[in-house]
């Protein structure tokens, strides 16, 4: 700028660098005072102008914030055994996903081969890995009793403690059951859905999501659930009358009562804890499904 004072005229000039892009034209205001200059953002965005005392404030309280968050997170104690527990949920959420991958594989390429008569041989073929799954799946109700992992404790007991009634008491104590077809849909559909429940779980150890998987997690139990728990009720409607016949598992009281508690009157009633179970399960995963996949809420700054 040019400009005539004490000194005579004069050229008056300066320079600023800028932390963004702006437009190259300012705009300027010349006053019986002053000279205001205005420059435009290219992006507009909101800014927010604070002066020296303000500055200094907000950094006070910045620092004094940190100091806060610091001392409580000394009070609470370090867990020594945190790497420990981390690397067990790893290696058991993947011996989990590889047994049933292989229950998975197996059944798929027998399907293939074998067509409708792989369904007669699927309990002699796969029970033993079968077994192996289920009775170490116990072990995710210990680690919710000792909080190991924040899941509810109801929905993991109805789900172990049903499925190993079916294939401890149902399907291993009866060979007439074990030659159904209704076993291979009840494993197969108990192997699907844990291909993607196990590996998610094993990655949300290390701090990793997936989101293909984490839909999938969420998503592909609506139609498998229902579809297992009418299996699995179709291998109890088979079985009662087997149990009826043999009387295996029938408990007779002793006299003056001379009365038997049958065990097929058991299984009448499990039919209906069977479908409480699967209503109990189907309720926890809606409410699981909508908080990892719903819209996310936006926080207020």
């Amino acid at each position: 700028a040019q400009g005539h004072g004490a000194k005579g005229d004069n050229i008056y000039e300066f320079q600023i660098e800028f932390l963004e892009l702006v437009e190259p034209k300012p705009v300027c205001r010349v006053t019986q005072r002053q000279l205001n200059i205005t420059v435009q953002k290219k992006e507009s965005n909101c800014d927010r102008w604070l002066d020296e005392s303000d500055a200094e404030m907000e950094l006070k309280e910045k620092e004094e914030e940190k100091i806060n968050k610091m001392k409580i997170e000394s009070r609470v104690p370090k867990d020594p055994f945190k790497h420990l527990k981390k690397g067990y949920l790893i290696m058991y959420n993947l011996v989990q996903f590889l047994g049933f991958s292989w229950i998975f594989v197996n059944m798929t390429v027998r399907l293939f081969i074998l067509g409708k008569d792989s369904f007669h041989d699927t309990f002699h073929t796969i029970s033993d890995m079968m077994y192996f799954c289920q009775t170490l799946a116990l072990m995710e109700i210990v680690n919710s009793l000792i909080g190991l992992v924040r899941s509810p404790l109801i929905p993991a007991v109805v789900q172990i403690f049903g499925r190993n009634f079916i294939l401890f008491v149902v399907l291993g104590s009866l060979e007439e059951m074990q030659s159904k077809p209704v076993v291979f849909f009840i494993f197969y559909f108990w192997s699907i859905i844990e291909l993607f429940r196990y590996p998610y779980y094993m990655l949300s150890c290390i701090g990793i999501e997936w989101k293909p998987l984490t839909w999938l997690r969420y998503t592909t139990w609506i139609p498998l659930y229902p579809l297992g728990g009418l299996a699995e009720a179709v291998c109890i409607i088979q079985s009662i009358p087997i149990f009826s016949e043999t009387g295996k598992f029938s408990l007779g009281l002793p006299n003056p009562l001379n009365v038997t508690i049958q065990f097929s009157f058991l299984l009448q009633l499990y039919l209906i804890a069977l479908f409480l179970g699967v209503f109990v399960n189907f309720r926890h995963l809606y409410k699981q499904r909508k908080q990892h996949l719903g819209p996310k809420k936006r926080k207020m700054k």
